[in-house]
Parts: structure tokens; sequence; C-alpha cells
């Protein structure tokens, strides 16, 4: 499998998991001509879109894919949120897994301030491969076995943000809403801490903020608790997730 990076900050985030045969779209949070760009304007091989819920830097694209024909996928909270109806929109429930292509999807909650938003357990039925897709939450009450890939946010360190609020540069009132959304660097740590690594090749960082974030920090106390390798997801970037030579 492929992770294409299509955007992955609060301008955007959008990621593409291809493999020889299918393409997840994993949240459209970009105009959705820049994914058509990216698939050389073939969309055939899209077999869906997930949706984690309904801010606009992750759902912008949603409308578009829809009307070119993408099915696409969220609870019934985030499409209410975006008032959006159409017969290719999929609504579905946590805990409910569900198939796409050649993926076995498994939606479960996560901790936001939108109103039902949700991380994915994905499986590539090929090969078997499972991974966990899981961005904008401050908190993540599930466990996971047997992943071989973590896909999470790791938006800001937290002494770091704190820094930025005293000298002035980020205003007290955005420290409250970080800590009570986003995935801060203490938080994914003692979250891949809680869970069981023993398969995970490599684990990705999402949405890292441009102000309060330390990517060389970051990667470095990751490898060090996980010893994994830690790649950030930067837009653009291509991610291979494979399970050799690792």
């Amino acid at each position: 499998m492929n992770l294409r990076v299509l955007g992955s900050s609060s301008e955007g985030n959008c990621y593409l998991l291809q493999t020889d045969t299918d393409t997840l779209i994993l949240d459209c949070g970009v105009k959705f001509k820049g994914v058509r760009i990216a698939l050389d304007f073939d969309l055939r091989r899209i077999k869906g879109c997930l949706i984690t819920h309904e801010h606009h830097d992750h759902s912008k694209g949603v409308i578009p894919a829809l009307k070119l024909g993408v099915d696409v996928f969220m609870s019934k909270g985030t499409s209410e949120a975006i008032g959006v109806e159409h017969h290719r929109l999929n609504i579905i429930k946590a805990g409910e897994q569900f198939v796409v292509g050649d993926f076995i999807v498994l939606p479960f909650p996560t901790e936001h301030d939108a109103s039902e938003p949700f991380g994915y357990l994905i499986q590539y039925k090929p090969t078997g491969e499972k991974l966990i897709f899981a961005t904008d939450t401050y908190y993540i009450n599930n466990r996971f076995k047997g992943l071989d890939y973590i896909l999470c946010e790791c938006n800001y360190c937290k002494d770091t943000l704190d820094a930025n609020i005293e000298t002035g540069y980020i205003p007290q009132g955005m420290k409250n809403r970080l800590l009570e959304s986003h995935f801060s660097l203490e938080h994914v740590k003692e979250f891949l801490a809680a869970n069981d690594l023993s398969k995970i090749k490599v684990i990705v960082l999402l949405h890292l903020s441009d102000a309060n974030s330390d990517v060389k920090r970051m990667i470095r106390e990751i490898e060090e608790l996980t010893g994994k390798i830690v790649v950030v997801a930067d837009a653009g970037k291509d991610i291979p997730l494979e399970l050799y030579p690792f």
C-alpha cells in the first residue's frame, strides 16, 4: 500500500490510501480538483471516501466528490452538520463494520468538538494488513491489536503551546480548544503506550500545527518510546506502507 498526502494541516486534510487496484480517500478537506489531479483524472479506482467529521478542513471536497459519483461514508451527525444529502452518501455507525472495495472498515468514536466524529480501523483484505486512521481528537478510548500501521494526529507540544501563549503569539482561548479537541505529543505517546505495537511497521504523524509543533522532537520522542519508524505526513509526500522489508 501507499499513502499519498494531499494535505495535512489546518488548511486542509486529505490522504489517498492506494493499492494496485483500489484507492480509498481518507478525509477530503481539499478542493476535489486536487484529488482528480493526483489521480490523473482517472476516478475509476476510487472505491470510497471516509470522512472523520464535518469541519471544513476535513470535508471541503465532499459535495464535489458525491456529484462525481464517489461513495462517501460518514456518521449521521457529520452528515447533518454538513447539511448534505445524496444517493452516494452512506451513513455509518460506530462499531458496525462495512466493506469498501478490498478494504474492511470499522468506525470508532473519537473525542473532538464536532457532532459525531469517527476514526477508522481499516484492513486490506488481500494481505490482511491493518491500520488505524485517527485525527482531530484528544482521546481514543479503543485499544487495538495486530496493527501494521498507525496514522494519527500529533498536533502540538504542550510546552511549546504554553510558551506561545505566554509571549502572546497564540491567544489564551486557543489553548482550551486545542486541549479539548486535538492530540498533543503527550497524548500520542500515552495512546501508543496503551496499545499493542508488536507488528507496527510505520507510525505516520498527521495534522501538525505550524506554530505549536516541533517536528524533530516529535519524531525523536516517539521513535525512542516505540522503537518504530516514524514519518510526518507532509503535503505532496508518498509514504510506502509495506510489510517488507521492515
